[in-house]
């Protein structure tokens, strides 16, 4: 899928002159950019580089349906819930793995423990990124936050750790083994 089609993709749920889109692309192609960039370290993993950068640009797509109005998103849901929304809505395009990419982004990925412990609002099952895409689009989307207020700065790595933290030990973990593998932390 080439960026078009991922654009296309997310046009369909966005007016592509409100903010959110704007917004949605500009998050997108930096985690795009992120993802790549730690790709090439883990080259020998044959990583699907057009994929990631698809995926990058839909992972979000959930948001719309969410209680976001900072992200001028003016859904009825958690945004937690945002990852599941948007597997379900790239499901029923029939693009099962840009799905998963969406479901198992949210932090460093949820298992079902996490999910019980916390009491989120989401399915009790193992939300956690498997393909070494998917974990790609996760750790880069974390260097970034979505504010709709123009150029993103890049997070360092203790910066997301520290939100990360609030979250419990297990995400920190996750988040640390992917900096390691991804050449951000000597491992």
């Amino acid at each position: 899928m080439h960026d078009g089609e991922a654009l296309g993709i997310l046009s369909r749920f966005y007016d592509p002159a409100s903010r959110a889109y704007a917004m949605l692309k500009a998050h997108g192609e930096l985690v795009a950019g992120k993802a790549l960039t730690a790709a090439a370290v883990v080259g020998n993993l044959n990583p699907d580089l057009d994929f990631i950068r698809s995926a990058a640009l839909l992972h979000d797509v959930g948001i719309f349906l969410t209680r976001s109005p900072g992200l001028d998103c003016h859904g009825t849901e958690p945004y937690v819930r945002h990852g599941v929304l948007g597997r379900e809505l790239l499901d029923r395009l029939g693009l099962p793995r840009h799905a998963l990419v969406c479901e198992r982004h949210v932090g460093a990925g949820i298992s079902s423990a996490e999910v019980r412990r916390f009491g989120l609002p989401l399915p009790a099952r193992d939300m956690l990124p498997v393909t070494v895409e998917e974990q790609l689009v996760c750790y880069a989307d974390k260097f970034f936050s979505k504010n709709g207020e123009g150029a993103a700065r890049e997070k360092s790595v203790d910066e997301v750790v520290a939100g990360l933290r609030a979250h419990g030990e297990e995400q920190v973990a996750r988040f640390l083994g992917w900096a390691r593998l991804f050449g951000d932390v000597p491992g």
